[in-house]
């Protein structure tokens, strides 16, 4: 263990005197190596962080909710829009349905929403998104509240002119004042501000509240047409704890037929959706970038790999005199072997190090720039030092064993 420790050592010393000797050889070898742990782990790093986004998006949503809706969440070139234009809009009554018959619901909420002006004296935000709900709301949605509360059963069914605002609309409206308690203008009507949401920055659904401005249904239904395609009408129902998804799925389907009253052979005439599908939709991308950026970073990588080999092999020959005299004081083969194996490594290690730094410095900029959480995680960070070191191997395993081979009378004689 002395030994190799020894061996290491002298090996970092001779691959940092190489590189001293050979800089600009030594740069141009290492770019590849750079550029190829750059863009892989930046893809890998991409792809960990949206699918994270997305895991988070999906539990503020809440777990096991399904949204019965008009058009069905899909893509692709069998979506059979002319279809589903013909189909009817979700209403109060189908919500009121729901809610009485459903046995594995554990909540129950109609939503709609339009995008409007909201006005306080003479500011105004533009395309907020106003949104009504039924009182079970903050059941399936998880939010903070930074100031104020949620509206109480009353003034639900009451149909109050109250309404909790996002932190982006606050601060466009009232900058750092506290806005709880002042009014503002939606449909050329008041509302009273009873509460402001916390900060939830943007989301990949499009469902953050930061922009949004949350009104009772009773309310709205007074004001503006909830059941219009433009208002997005959806109901949402949450199943009970230990409820599947699927079963409750198929619960809602029994009940919306016998709702829409339709036969036993005729198609369904709305859609039960859930966030998974947009998840799974969205995970297939990420499983083609990852193969993408794996193919586009193995490319340079490959040119990464020659020039390793290139340097190992140019440093075999220059060293090739020492080689036969260490052989002659009793080195044996494969301690020449490790030498120049070490070697290899360390130099594709830097190269690796080098890309996993600068992708550390984007995921700052990345982060900083477009209000986005992007991490850069061990795991990562283990795979770039993992894929670094192999390469090294791979590269290096050619002329550190033609090294080893020399004959130490020949090796000698080259000088």
């Amino acid at each position: 263990m002395i030994i190799f420790l020894k061996l290491f050592n002298e090996s970092i010393k001779m691959a940092w005197n190489a590189l001293v000797a050979n800089k600009l050889r030594t740069i141009l070898s290492l770019l590849g190596i750079t550029i190829g742990i750059m863009a892989i782990i930046t893809v890998f790093t991409l792809v960990d962080s949206m699918e994270k986004n997305i895991k988070d998006n999906v539990q503020s949503l809440g777990d096991n909710t399904v949204y019965i809706q008009k058009w069905p969440w899909a893509t692709g070139s069998n979506y059979q829009w002319w279809k589903y234009w013909q189909r009817p809009e979700a209403d109060l009554s189908d919500f009121r349905e729901i809610q009485n018959r459903s046995r594995a619901a554990d909540a129950v909420v109609f939503m709609a929403s339009k995008n409007k002006s909201v006005e306080h004296k003479s500011t105004v935000v533009q395309n907020v998104s106003v949104v009504a709900v039924t009182h079970d709301y903050d059941k399936i949605k998880s939010f903070e509240l930074v100031a104020g509360r949620y509206f109480t059963l009353l003034e639900t069914n009451a149909g109050k002119n109250v309404c909790i605002i996002g932190m982006a609309v606050a601060q466009g409206l009232f900058g750092d004042q506290n806005p709880v308690g002042e009014s503002i203008k939606v449909f050329k009507r008041k509302l009273t501000i009873i509460g402001v949401f916390g900060v939830e920055g943007e989301s990949i659904f499009g469902n953050s509240v930061d922009n949004q401005v949350l009104m009772p249904i009773n309310y709205a239904r007074q004001v503006t047409r909830i059941d219009s395609r433009s208002a997005n009408p959806t109901i949402m129902v949450r199943g009970k704890t230990g409820v599947e998804t699927e079963a409750l799925k198929d619960e809602l389907r029994g009940i919306m037929r016998s709702i829409r009253r339709l036969k036993p052979r005729a198609e369904d005439n709305f859609a039960l959706n859930e966030i998974s599908v947009l998840s799974n939709s969205l995970e297939s991308l990420f499983d083609i970038l990852n193969i993408a950026g794996t193919i586009i970073g193995g490319f340079s990588i490959l040119v990464g790999g020659f020039g390793i080999a290139n340097i190992m092999f140019v440093s075999v020959k220059e060293r090739t005199h020492l080689i036969g005299i260490e052989k002659s004081l009793g080195a044996k083969n494969w301690f020449i072997l490790l030498e120049f194996l070490s070697e290899a490594v360390f130099l594709s290690l830097m190269g690796g190090i080098s890309g996993l730094i600068i992708v550390y410095l984007l995921t700052f900029a990345a982060s900083a720039a477009f209000d986005v959480d992007i991490y850069l995680t061990f795991v990562n960070i283990l795979k770039g030092i993992a894929i670094s070191v192999s390469i090294g191997l791979i590269s290096g395993i050619i002329p550190a064993y033609l090294a080893s081979r020399l004959s130490p009378v020949e090796a000698i004689r080259s000088k």
